[in-house]
């Protein structure tokens, strides 16, 4: 700022590092905290207990046993479409929908995975997503289920799913197989066949065993056999392989060898079938987002109960309106070559196969269940049709009562949901038209109250939206403004009379603060309390509170720092206003990335231009620096462009390992470069001898990676198992390669080119595709950072002759480092650029399901989700970790506090943090809800990865070495 002293040293006293561990261990908590209130905000658990089951009341039940098969990731095109020679993959279950029964497509509901999708098809409702992140083995909620109605379960197949409903049910026979069995190196169609083998044992041993024999002659029998053979082929091998497909051929026999079986067995035609699938499959092996290939799973249902199939005109094109889980309303325009255009095709819900499969058996729905009951389905009387749609809807009435019960019995100020007031005069009226025999306006009124209770649940399922939402924002808000003035406190410059004026008078205004703080705790407590509200909700209030007890402390600082800023020159302001206005552009465009990555390709095509641009004119660097930000910019900007789903070639990670080396060397000959810009830079420090020893072992660990990519992907094409020595080898190769970088020597270029060195053999060996050459351009594009941070710093000191000599004698001047300014705050916007770019060079914001398993498959090919994870996050972690080590390096380089620099990171990943919070929707497509979800987790939990990888990279970067400047006198702020 004109007219102000020079900036001095800036040294972090005592105090300030104390209360800087406590406000990084309070931004960890409190990101933690608030992230988990999206769950309570928008995915709250949907179970109540309490509720009495209500069975049919029917004449008799349809059936008097039901066998549920799931073929696991199955997708409805390839179930439904022919083969290249114009066969059908499933010719039984195809002539069951063209003789015997009824079929239709059934849409699941993100997240598309193993354990909702069953809970979803056996207990009827859509678990809460958060429930996945407990756990696969055990039920992180008591649930109600079919099996759990039924008078006894049969179950066989997988140890990831049949324990989850079979394992605390007493009125249950199950098994599964080890988990050793589901290697993805192998065909894993045997493992249906296993699951069917089991089944048939046991009906074979109940020739000679009298009481098994009594238990299967038993009603309200429920028999599931799970398969997961598409799933885990599907994973491996994508679902358009022949393995995947063959697969599906697999399904429809053993389908038709249960039929056969149990007509053969109990030969009494009381026998319902329903086939599906949890799941679908995208094209590239993954699941779990709501993309139409992970969502639309085929159904069949025949036997006892089930309609036969009804034919309709080609030009039939039934809407009744209903909408299914994605909120769409769907063409039920059936694809041509599926030739099943003349049968009628009944969509439903996932859920509502649970009414469908408790219906036919005579059980009560599960009590949790939120499916509509799919009476196309159903061969059943007027009388019953309208009985059973009745119980399915008094069901669903029940978990409406129960919590409008349970909210009125808590809330100090309760609002009733209006349209059910009168709930019980609707029901008589029901009852009054059934036993006039009005069973068509019956059916009709039972189906719009239904719908009501539908809608009620998610009144009270949303109730408590409003506080919630206003909580977290202003816990942000406070989070942002506390960030702020520690900057302010800090990290800057301010007179000696500002200082004075803000201490006059702290101690008496803390305490009252803090006092009034504290009651208001105290009062928001009792009134939580009183309201029997969950803990977090306590812990929601408690850290807004708190946060804004702390900004009300700094008043006195604040009115202070107000009126300087008013005296500043206007040119200061406008400088304040136009950086705020910029850096807010880039947030905004940030957010916007994460619905089109390929606007990072326009942003590197210009960053390309206008920094080479800055350096040739603005700062006068060298051409070769200007030239080479440009290019590799360029370059980077290509990445942005390819398809998120990563295709495999391998080719390109082994080509990738040569051109890591060749960076290498590159970076290595800047070293040796005599001319001052470089000397500046590498303070011509004579190498070590180990570090051309080191350089050297570096690159055979590259070259050994490279082998082994090849060496292990010509084993899996071959449909060999991994073998042990290369899992053995590649794990050494990894874990090595990342500790030898702490050995090289501490110059800027020397420690970042081992870091770069260090990291690419273990993600060489986690690449399949064009993310290994991105890795590359990555690190060229953060290592022309370095340069233009180094030339604008060494052209601001001029040609100081007797600095150039002292770089040239390697001599080092050890200054503290400064306080921030304005100008400073390029670097944190730069870093969150290239920090949320590093993401798209492994994966995809926009889905949840972009990661690619296969890459984890030359360490591990036998399925171990928590390990597979690691390896998958630690793959997205490499790209972080080279920014970060990159931006600890500039911090050290123009001398700012590192630890200041973070916490504007923090700040401005809040900014878009709570701009993601409000962009989260409960309206629209699924697919879009929860991608919106999943963008506010993301960005949420940026934030604790900041903090946690920069201690981390501090392990390469804190014994970095700089050439120390003379401070400058710049603007401050």
């Amino acid at each position: 700022m004109a007219g102000r002293p020079r900036p001095q040293p800036h040294s972090s006293s005592a105090p300030t590092r104390r209360r800087e561990r406590w406000l990084v261990i309070l931004g960890i908590a409190l990101h933690a905290v608030y992230m988990l209130s999206i769950f309570d905000i928008y995915f709250k658990s949907p179970i109540v207990h309490g509720m009495a089951p209500v069975p049919p009341r029917l004449s008799a039940p349809p059936a008097k046993r039901l066998v549920l098969l799931v073929a696991d990731g199955l997708r409805a095109d390839k179930f439904f479409e022919p083969d290249e020679r114009g066969r059908y993959r499933a010719p039984f279950l195809r002539g069951v929908i063209e003789e015997k029964g009824r079929w239709g497509v059934s849409h699941a509901r993100p997240p598309t995975e193993s354990r909702p999708g069953h809970v979803a098809i056996i207990a009827g409702f859509y678990e809460d997503p958060s429930a996945v992140t407990k756990g696969w083995k055990a039920n992180p909620v008591e649930f109600d289920s079919v099996f759990n109605q039924s008078r006894h379960t049969i179950s066989f197949g997988s140890p990831d799913i049949v324990p989850i409903f079979c394992s605390s049910l007493p009125h249950s026979t199950w098994g599964s197989y080890p988990h050793e069995y589901e290697d993805f190196a192998t065909d894993a169609s045997f493992l249906d066949h296993w699951s069917f083998d089991q089944f048939e044992g046991l009906l074979n041993r109940s020739h000679d065993d009298v009481k098994l024999r009594q238990l299967l002659l038993q009603d309200k029998l429920v028999i599931f056999l799970h398969l997961l053979g598409c799933d885990s082929n599907g994973h491996a091998h994508r679902p358009y392989s022949s393995i995947y497909l063959n697969n599906v051929k697999v399904v429809d026999e053993i389908a038709e060898r249960m039929y056969n079986l149990m007509e053969s067995y109990f030969n009494d035609n009381q026998t319902a079938y329903v086939f599906t699938a949890d799941h679908g499959m995208s094209d590239k092996g993954s699941h779990g987002d709501g993309h139409p290939s992970n969502t639309d799973t085929p159904l069949v249902a025949w036997g006892a109960g089930i309609r036969s199939p009804k034919f309709v005109a080609y030009t039939d094109k039934p809407d009744d309106g209903f909408r299914f889980v994605d909120d769409h309303r769907h063409d039920m325009r059936t694809p041509q070559n599926w030739a099943l255009e003349g049968f009628e095709r009944v969509d439903v819900n996932q859920a509502d196969i649970a009414p469908l499969m408790a219906t036919l058996v005579g059980l009560p729905c599960p009590l949790n269940s939120v499916g509509n009951l799919p009476s196309h389905y159903l061969k059943l009387s007027k009388a019953d049709e309208v009985e059973a749609v009745l119980a399915n809807t008094k069901q669903i009435l029940n978990q409406f009562l129960r919590k409008s019960e349970q909210k009125e019995s808590s809330s100090l100020y309760f609002k009733p949901f209006k349209p059910l007031v009168n709930y019980l005069s609707v029901l008589n009226q029901i009852e009054d038209l059934i036993s006039a025999r009005d069973y068509e306006t019956a059916m009709k009124n039972s189906e719009e109250l239904r719908s009501m209770a539908l809608a009620g649940l998610h009144y009270f399922q949303t109730y408590d939206w409003f506080m919630l939402m206003t909580t977290i924002t202003l816990g942000y808000i406070g989070w942002m403004a506390n960030l702020i003035l520690h900057v302010l406190q800090s990290y800057t410059t301010f007179p000696a009379d500002l200082l004075k004026r803000t201490q006059v008078y702290p101690k008496n205004t803390s305490m009252k603060v803090y006092i009034g703080g504290c009651l208001f705790m105290g009062l928001s407590s009792i009134i939580l309390l009183l309201e029997k509200s969950p803990l977090l909700y306590h812990a929601y209030v408690f850290m807004t509170i708190f946060l804004w007890t702390r900004i009300v402390q700094n008043f006195g600082f604040m009115k202070s720092a107000w009126r300087e800023l008013s005296n500043m020159p206007f040119k200061y302001i406008m400088n304040l206003l136009i950086s705020s206005v910029a850096a807010l552009f880039i947030l905004e465009f940030l957010v916007m990335s994460f619905f089109d990555r390929r606007l990072y390709t326009w942003c590197f095509l210009a960053l390309g231009i206008l920094a080479s641009v800055y350096g040739a004119l603005f700062i006068q660097a060298s051409p070769a620096v200007a030239i080479y930000t440009w290019l590799t910019c360029w370059f980077l900007s290509v990445f942005t462009l390819m398809p998120a789903e990563i295709p495999e070639n391998n080719n390109l990670v082994i080509f990738s390992g040569a051109l890591i080396v060749l960076i290498a060397m590159a970076s290595r000959w800047t070293t040796t470069n005599t001319s001052s810009f470089w000397l500046y830079l590498n303070r011509a420090n004579k190498r070590a001898p180990k570090s051309s020893k080191l350089f050297f072992v570096q690159v055979i660990l590259i070259a050994m990676s490279s082998i082994m990519v090849w060496l292990t992907t010509s084993h899996r094409s071959l449909h060999k198992e991994l073998h042990p020595l290369h899992q053995l080898i590649n794990w050494c190769i990894a874990g090595f390669s990342m500790v030898l970088p702490l050995f090289s020597p501490c110059i800027v270029l020397s420690r970042l080119t081992s870091i770069f060195l260090g990291f690419a053999p273990p993600f060489l060996l986690l690449s399949i595709g064009y993310e290994a050459v991105f890795y590359s351009a990555f690190a060229m594009v953060l290592m022309g950072w370095i340069f233009l941070e180094s030339a604008n710093l060494y052209c601001s000191e001029g040609s100081d002759s007797t600095v150039h000599n002292s770089l040239a004698d390697g001599s080092v001047f050890d200054y503290d480092e400064r306080c921030l300014q304005l100008s400073d705050f390029r670097i944190p916007l730069l870093f969150m650029i290239l920090f949320n770019v590093a993401f798209f060079g492994t994966g995809n914001f926009a889905s949840i399901a972009s990661f690619e398993i296969s890459s984890v498959y030359r360490f591990i090919t036998i399925f171990s989700p928590f390990l597979m994870t690691a390896l998958l996050i630690f793959k997205l972690f490499i790209p972080y970790m080279l920014v970060i080590c990159t931006f600890s390096a500039i911090t050290k380089i123009v001398r700012i506090p590192r630890i200041g620099c973070y916490f504007l990171v923090i700040l401005l990943s809040d900014v878009m943090t709570i701009h993601f919070f409000f962009l989260v929707q409960n309206t629209g497509s699924w697919m879009e809800i929860g991608n919106s979800i999943s963008h506010f987790g993301i960005v949420s939990a940026q934030v604790v990865f900041v903090l946690l990888l920069f201690a981390l990279t501090n392990i390469y970067t804190k014994d970095i070495e700089v050439s120390s400047r003379q401070l400058t006198s710049r603007k401050v702020m």
